[in-house]
């Protein structure tokens, strides 16, 4: 599907947003802990999305049939952001941002047992195979670690809040062929608001000392730029063109996340870091490619 410049400089900025997400993630817990975090990113978003909802006159309150589905969403949402958070607060910026971009993969696994006709085809599990490559060597460091150390604790808790994530997208995926889009993903958080709220208040103390523009300044990004902005365009996109094609620029967002990482949080850029991004990139490439072909033979 051809789609103009404009659209393609949009799916390519989006990505980048998407893959500093961690590097503003772990700005924001020097000051905010993971918990406080989500409340406050996600109090951001809602604002965001609700106001895009009044713009287009998108009705917002559930019907009796949706709370069921909305529900078990939320649980899932509220668990694997947790996850999230936890992890990239344990490990650096580059790591999780090359470990996130691998949701894809895990969706595309998902799918397979999920969705009717999303088969795992050999040129797709070949795909697969590479991006997992990526991802072993970033948890390894290309050698079979002496310790197990605090950074090895947060991308193991990463990689799970990960896989979460993918099966999340597949059940988000079914949901929205029955529920408007714009109201799953308001109510995923608004159910989820409380429960960040209580964690935070009852286990959790901000840093206050640390409070600044810049741990602020990326709350304003997560909530405002990822949980607002980016939905907003990603759903603009996807309405006009097909979906297979957007995930195709998915590969942006590791190369951004590593990138950003080392500029804004000093991470260092390693051989096996690097492997690792090039791997999942290719992974992702290879799905993204195989997702084209299929669209242009339905």
């Amino acid at each position: 599907m051809q789609m103009p410049l404009l659209a393609v400089a949009m799916a390519l900025a989006i990505n980048i947003l998407w893959g500093a997400n961690p590097v503003a993630v772990k700005l924001g817990l020097a000051a905010f802990p993971p918990l406080w975090s989500a409340f406050f990113r996600f109090a951001i978003g809602i604002v965001c999305i609700a106001l895009w909802a009044r713009i287009n006159g998108i009705r917002l309150w559930p019907e009796y049939r949706e709370w069921p589905g909305l529900f078990v969403l939320a649980a899932l949402f509220m668990t694997q952001i947790a996850m999230m958070n936890f992890g990239i607060n344990l490990t650096s910026g580059a790591a999780a941002a090359v470990i996130t971009a691998t949701v894809p993969l895990f969706a595309g696994i998902f799918a397979h047992f999920m969705i009717a006709g999303d088969r795992l085809s050999l040129v797709k599990t070949t795909g697969l195979l590479i991006a997992f490559l990526g991802v072993a060597l970033v948890l390894t460091g290309g050698r079979i670690p002496d310790e197990f150390t605090r950074a090895n604790l947060g991308d193991l808790i990463l990689l799970v809040s990960t896989i979460l994530l993918g099966g999340r997208m597949i059940f988000t995926a079914r949901l929205v062929s029955k529920i408007e889009p714009t109201r799953v993903v308001l109510w995923q958080m608004l159910l989820s608001l409380s429960g960040f709220a209580i964690g935070a208040a009852l286990w959790e103390d901000i840093v206050w000392e640390r409070v600044g523009w810049l741990p602020i300044g990326a709350l304003v990004y997560q909530g405002a730029v990822i949980a607002g902005l980016a939905f907003m365009v990603n759903a603009w996109l996807i309405k006009r063109y097909s979906p297979s094609v957007i995930v195709g620029f998915a590969f942006i967002s590791p190369i951004s996340g590593v990138t950003l990482s080392a500029l804004l949080l000093g991470d260092p850029l390693t051989w096996d870091l690097a492997a690792g991004t090039v791997a999942v990139g290719i992974g992702l490439i290879i799905l993204a490619r195989r997702a084209r072909y299929r669209s242009k033979d339905h």
